[in-house]
């Protein structure tokens, strides 16, 4: 009586396992999104370009990009595409320090990490941080022409560069034109 009992047990987990992978595999996660997709193809371009090579035992700061003709201003698209690019910087094994908890780092309320380069030195050196991220963006009526640089701090010399041009749909035009004053 207990082997039958055993062998419905097993089926019954196996089948909830099943349900379950059936489940994640119908998820994915937002690389099907051809903005995600992008800015994950710009970090990895980024990190494969970078002469000399950005190791991974050292710290990295993504700032948020910022439109290129107002770099005091940032939209809602660029700290969503400044997230993303650390999201997947840190997927790669890169330590990715969280501006968002840093007290010492110039944080204005709606706009973002913005970077200024004295900052951007004394948080380097303070925490031992190899490059920054940062990015800069300009909109036309159909793309978003995106640069996206690593820097080191220390001397200001570019590492790495890549430039992307995302179509503008009604969703990202939505998130660019959360510009903040």
């Amino acid at each position: 009586m207990r082997a039958p009992l055993l062998t419905m047990f097993k089926a019954a987990a196996m089948l909830g396992l099943l349900g379950l992978m059936t489940s994640c595999a119908h998820y994915q996660a937002g690389v099907k999104n051809p903005v995600i997709r992008a800015s994950y193809d710009a970090a990895d371009q980024l990190i494969a370009l970078a002469k000399p090579p950005v190791n991974n035992d050292a710290p990295l700061i993504v700032a948020t990009f910022v439109d290129i003709d107002k770099l005091e201003q940032a939209s809602t698209l660029g700290r969503v595409l400044a997230e993303e690019v650390a999201a997947r910087l840190t997927q790669r094994g890169y330590h990715i320090i969280e501006l968002k908890l840093r007290g010492s780092v110039y944080v204005r309320d709606g706009t973002g990490e913005l970077m200024l380069s004295r900052q951007v030195k004394e948080l380097s050196l303070s925490h031992n941080v190899q490059a920054v991220v940062v990015g800069t963006y300009a909109p036309s009526p159909e793309k978003l022409f995106l640069n996206l640089k690593i820097v080191r701090p220390t001397d200001n010399v570019i590492l790495s560069a890549h430039d992307i041009a995302l179509d503008l749909d009604d969703t990202t035009r939505s998130l660019l034109m959360s510009d903040v004053p």
